[in-house]
């Protein structure tokens, strides 16, 4: 659903919204929408952010903890 929301922008701002919207095909409440969901929808982490220090080795002595552990955990 659809609802309305009144904005107050510099006047000199409004030409140059509606001819950048209008040259790329959308309205100006398209534009706004897009603007505000992007700058409020959370990011989702990358695979390696999201699953970093959740596993435990169990051997640190072994030689491919030490290749691995130079590679991915810096």
């Amino acid at each position: 659903m659809k609802t309305r929301l009144n904005l107050t922008i510099d006047e000199n701002l409004i030409p140059k919204t509606k001819n950048y919207a209008k040259s790329h095909g959308i309205s100006v409440s398209q534009l706004v929408e897009d603007l505000l969901r992007e700058t409020t929808v959370k990011e989702e982490p990358t695979f390696s952010l999201k699953w970093r220090g959740q596993f435990k080795p169990i051997n640190k002595n072994e030689p491919r903890y030490e290749k691995l552990k130079d590679r991915y955990l810096k």
